[in-house]
């Protein structure tokens, strides 16, 4: 007889299951997201209309700071992570993960890291307030007092994410059900083996540099202090090291979601399976040599410039590859267009547009033009929001009846769809223009021409905001009630989570099930 869950709340404290940890890690990234939200509707409200309205220009720094570390560190990595822990066991045929007591203490240090950043919020002299790329000396020499917790909370993190990390990798590599080969598995295993790669790879070095820091800060180094022999520059080029790759973990489980989506209502086997996996390893490999794209205004050789330049094209084919497999995957398919389709092919199409904008960025001479204007603020929002958070919410949507047992309100879902798809572009596209004209990112106040866009941009990312309300209330009523799920929930859908009844058992593949 399989046991269930705890009763009360020793359930989540103490609990192994994959499933609960997942949904653990899920509740905790929407908290993160509303709270990185509020903070983005700060500074949207301070940039209303020119002049200083609301906050004061030193808030307002801590504002883009915290709403950066927040949504990436807090929002988009552990929900990604909280769709890995629910779905990897199952799509793979394993009865949980493979290291499941570290999985519980993975999840449980993150709350306690993000009390300790948002607690440096209310310590004398502020909030960190360089920005979330933390460059130093603003983060070492200029800082305030509370930039040391801000170093323990990263430092916390980091552990989390190696450790979730680690615990993929050897759940994906030691516990496939007999006859899943490699090749068989699912596209978002894939995503996610090689985004925990990655993770492996880049954590220590976020933990290398920030330790620089606290050295710098408290122990009288100079790494980063050209008066003791250091160089500020070294900070970046460590920092981007990590950086750049992060963007991928950041986006990689986002194309296996959409991998796993868009065949399911288009009802077609998804286009050109291998060539998708190779082009996720090609994106991997490629997003370590081209972390100094960030740098091209630093005064690099004119070879570096050459070298970041190409290498920074060469990763739009492995993608471009991706968009025409998603594409023919659809073409003359019988797409049927509920939630999760809907959020899979906006992602598509604005994921390409955010691809655009980082192709022009990527043109080391016209970057001096763009470089830290809003174009760059909308082409990484342009990524990352239709791209990590679409693309989440998409895996919600598709899943959610697999987990509750219920259909969620298919109409209230198309609400948030709509209302989500239109604040977005009307936040992020005027930002394309004023970044163009040479409006400045990171200020509080700007000159008058900016201000229509600007009113723009504020009006849709309180749309934006408000939409997320209405997925919030359609998640809780799909928990509560509704209309019953079948085991296979959608018309075509592949993969062995759907052999499973809904709600998913507790315990699932007590015995593996055999892959033919």
């Amino acid at each position: 007889m399989a046991q269930g869950p705890k009763p009360g709340l020793s359930r989540w404290l103490y609990t192994t299951n994959h499933k609960d940890i997942g949904t653990m890690y899920l509740w905790f990234s929407f908290a993160m997201f509303l709270l990185g939200g509020c903070m983005a509707l700060v500074i949207r409200a301070e940039l209303f209309e020119p002049g200083l309205q609301i906050v004061q220009p030193e808030f307002f720094n801590q504002m883009t700071t915290m709403h950066g570390l927040i949504m990436v560190f807090g929002a988009v990595m552990p929900a990604f992570v909280g769709l890995a822990n629910w779905m990897i066991p199952l799509m793979i045929g394993a009865p949980d993960m493979a290291l499941p007591r570290m999985n519980n203490w993975s999840f449980w240090i993150l709350p306690f890291a993000f009390a300790m950043l948002a607690s440096t919020l209310f310590m004398e002299g502020g909030a960190p307030n360089f920005g979330w790329t933390f460059y130093a000396p603003l983060s070492t020499e200029y800082a305030p007092p509370s930039v040391t917790f801000f170093i323990f909370a990263i430092h916390i993190m980091g552990a989390s994410s190696i450790m979730g990390a680690i615990n993929i990798v050897a759940t994906i590599l030691n516990m496939r059900a007999p006859g899943m080969t490699l090749m068989k598995m699912p596209l978002f295993v894939w995503t996610w083996l090689i985004t925990a790669y990655l993770l492996i790879a880049v954590m220590p070095v976020l933990a290398g540099v920030v330790t620089m820091m606290l050295m710098d800060i408290h122990f009288g180094t100079s790494f980063f202090s050209a008066a003791g022999g250091g160089d500020p520059l070294l900070f970046q080029h460590i920092f981007w090291f990590f950086g750049h790759p992060e963007v991928y973990i950041m986006i990689l489980p986002a194309f296996g979601i959409v991998s796993a989506i868009i065949p399911t209502f288009a009802r077609k086997p998804l286009f050109g399976y291998s060539s998708m996996v190779y082009a996720t390893a090609s994106i991997a490999f490629l997003s370590f040599i081209v972390w100094a794209h960030h740098m091209f205004t630093v005064g690099m050789p004119i070879t570096g410039e050459l070298f970041f330049m190409y290498a920074t094209m060469l990763i739009a084919v492995p993608t471009g590859v991706k968009v025409f497999n998603w594409v023919s995957t659809m073409f003359r398919g019988s797409m049927t267009f509920e939630t999760p389709m809907l959020f899979a092919v906006a992602f598509v199409i604005l994921f390409t547009i955010g691809g655009f904008s980082g192709l022009m960025l990527a043109i080391a001479p016209a970057d001096f033009q763009y470089h830290d204007t809003y174009f760059v603020v909308a082409h990484f929002h342009y990524v990352l929001v239709p791209g990590a958070i679409f693309s989440i919410t998409a895996g919600v949507y598709y899943w959610l009846p697999k987990w509750t047992g219920h259909m969620y309100n298919e109409t209230m879902g198309k609400v948030h769809f709509w209302l989500s798809f239109i604040g977005l572009n009307l936040t992020f596209f005027p930002m394309h223009f004023v970044g163009l004209a040479g409006m400045p990112r990171r200020i509080p106040d700007y000159a008058l021409q900016f201000a229509d866009f600007n009113q723009i941009a504020s009006v849709g990312a309180f749309l934006f905001g408000a939409s997320q309300l209405v997925f919030l209330f359609n998640v809780i009523r799909t928990i509560k009630g509704g209309k019953k799920a079948t085991d296979e929930v959608w018309d075509n859908p592949q993969g062995l989570e759907w052999t499973v009844p809904s709600p998913a058992p507790y315990h699932t593949f007590s015995t593996p099930p055999a892959v033919r």
